[in-house]
């Protein structure tokens, strides 16, 4: 298989800047003090839409030609990919047709339709998802976009450890969350191609564990019934991300459910910003000792920020 390339991933970053936040890097002297490391938050929580998926989105809509560009783009997702690609479609002028379960969070539907996506529901399993978004797209002539198994997707996930290595170049360990795999692929390959030293650590939630079991028998095992807070982490690998994973990655980590509440409460806590529980799941790697970052330059990519704050798990 072929991987984005550097230049792939600095054509990226170009194409979708005038369309995302270049998003501020923060430290917090507390956990500086505690973990004996200096650690660097990326917060991607402050993203347009609320989270890392805008670059993706965008760098997916806006490489397409004006030809296929014309009839639209399509996904199924309930989450963050949804709001996003109605947002890089809006941008672009072309339809978003956006396929979502029939119980998706009343937030998300209108967020999807407030950035002007066209909405069909379905019932809330993978199979009446797929079938109802190849109808569409047998309809309109809509090009997929899937959320994380696409190559330009992974190239705009890319350009977030990007700017964090190049604001911080001498950054010994990254640490990122993985569900899909498009957020892990593009930092994996960030640090391939613009760090000289740093490692990538993937982290999962104990109770989603498939990428962790995949990584140690070297095929895809796919998610069966996870259970966890990290609700944007419930997705399975896919055949474009799992082998830049294998290849770059050095190893997955997992957590209990306890430690990611902890982390996200102790981040809103101590650097009064809002996460989300699947951006945590790093930091309590970090706070189970699963990773040894004890006077190391970390770098933690926090993937978002969209959470029900009527339904805190505190």
């Amino acid at each position: 298989m072929r991987y984005p390339s550097r230049e792939q991933l600095k054509d990226a970053a170009n194409r979708i800047a005038f369309g995302i936040h270049h998003t501020p890097v923060l430290q917090s002297g507390y956990f500086n003090h505690t973990f004996r490391s200096d650690l660097f938050f990326k917060c991607e929580n402050f993203q347009k839409v609320g989270a890392f998926k805008s670059r993706g989105a965008i760098n997916a809509v806006f490489s397409l030609s004006d030809e296929a560009a014309a009839n639209g783009v399509a996904t199924h997702s309930s989450g963050n990919h949804a709001q996003a690609l109605a947002r890089a479609a809006a941008l672009r002028k072309i339809p978003a047709y956006i396929v979502m379960p029939e119980n998706a969070p009343k937030v998300k539907i209108n967020a999807v339709k407030g950035y002007g996506g066209q909405i069909t529901f379905c019932k809330p399993t993978l199979e009446a998802r797929e079938s109802t978004l190849k109808q569409i797209i047998r309809k309109t002539g809509a090009t997929e976009i899937h959320p994380y198994n696409n190559l330009q997707v992974i190239e705009g996930q890319a350009t977030a450890a990007m700017e964090l290595l190049e604001e911080h170049p001498d950054i010994d360990l990254l640490l990122c969350p993985v569900g899909g795999g498009g957020l892990l692929s593009g930092t994996a390959l960030a640090a391939h191609y613009f760090s000289q030293k740093a490692t990538v650590i993937a982290c999962e939630p104990a109770r989603a564990d498939d990428a962790y079991r995949s990584f140690l028998a070297g095929k895809i095992i796919p998610s069966t019934q996870p259970k966890t807070i990290a609700d944007g982490l419930l997705t399975s690998l896919g055949d474009i991300t799992f082998p830049i994973i294998r290849q770059f990655v050095s190893k997955i980590v997992t957590v209990k459910e306890e430690s990611i509440i902890q982390a996200m409460r102790l981040v809103f806590e101590r650097m009064k910003i809002v996460i989300e529980p699947s951006a945590a799941v790093p930091l309590a790697a970090v706070l189970e000792k699963k990773i040894d970052i004890a006077h190391k330059k970390t770098g933690i990519i926090l993937s978002g920020g969209n959470v029900d704050l009527g339904h805190l798990p505190w």
